[in-house]
C-alpha cells in the first residue's frame, strides 16, 4: 500500500466513522430529517417504516464499512457501500431546493456539494486496484493464457501423434523385413 493510500483512506473514513457512530447515539434528530423520505421509500423497497431504526442501521454501517476503509480491509467493497449509503444520507440531509432562506439554502446547497465531493472519492476509490491489474484484465490475461495452453498441448499432441505414426511405419518396415528375410 502506497503511503497516499495509507493517509488518504482513514482521512475519507474518519467522517463516516464519527457520523455513524452519531447516528447510533442519537438518531432522534437525524431520523425526524430522515423521516419523509424513509416514508416515501420503505414500502416501495420493502424497509420497515421507522425512522429511528433505519437511521441507526444507515449509522452501523457507516461505522463498520468505515472502519474497514480506514484500516484498507477490503478497500473496493468498504468504499462502495460508503458511497450507497451516503446518497440517501445526502438526499435526506441536505434538501438545499427546499429552503426558502437564503442563508440556509446556501449552508445546505455546501454540504450537499461535500457530500457529492466525498461521493466521488468514494467512487475512485471504489475502483482503485492500488496498482494491482483490475478483475477485468485478469480474466482476459487467463482467456489469453488458457487459449495460449490449448494451442501448445495441441501442437504437441500433434508432434507426438506424428512422432508415433513414424515409429509404427518403422517397426511396420522392421517386422516385414524379419519376415521377408525368413521366408528367403
Amino acid at each position: 500500500m502506497t503511503v497516499v493510500r495509507r493517509l488518504a483512506r482513514p482521512m475519507l473514513a474518519a467522517t463516516f466513522v464519527k457520523g455513524g457512530l452519531d447516528s447510533l447515539r442519537h438518531p432522534a434528530v437525524r431520523a425526524e430529517v430522515a423521516a419523509p423520505v424513509i416514508h416515501a421509500l420503505a414500502e416501495p423497497l420493502r424497509l420497515p417504516d421507522d425512522p429511528e431504526l433505519l437511521v441507526r442501521a444507515n449509522g452501523a454501517v457507516m461505522v463498520t464499512a468505515g472502519t474497514l476503509f480506514g484500516l484498507g480491509r477490503l478497500p473496493r467493497l468498504s468504499a462502495l457501500v460508503l458511497a450507497a449509503s451516503l446518497v440517501p444520507t445526502t438526499y435526506a440531509g441536505h434538501p438545499f431546493w427546499q429552503e426558502k432562506d437564503p442563508a440556509k439554502r446556501a449552508a445546505q446547497t455546501s454540504h450537499f456539494l461535500k457530500n457529492l465531493g466525498l461521493l466521488g472519492g468514494l467512487l475512485l476509490a471504489s475502483v482503485d486496484t492500488a496498482g494491482k491489474p483490475g478483475l477485468s484484465w485478469r480474466a482476459q490475461r487467463a482467456a489469453k493464457d488458457a487459449r495460449r495452453a490449448a494451442a501448445l498441448s495441441k501442437r504437441e499432441a500433434k508432434q507426438v501423434a506424428r512422432h508415433a505414426t513414424r515409429s509404427a511405419r518403422r517397426e511396420a518396415r522392421l517386422v516385414a523385413s524379419h519376415a521377408h528375410d525368413a521366408l528367403t
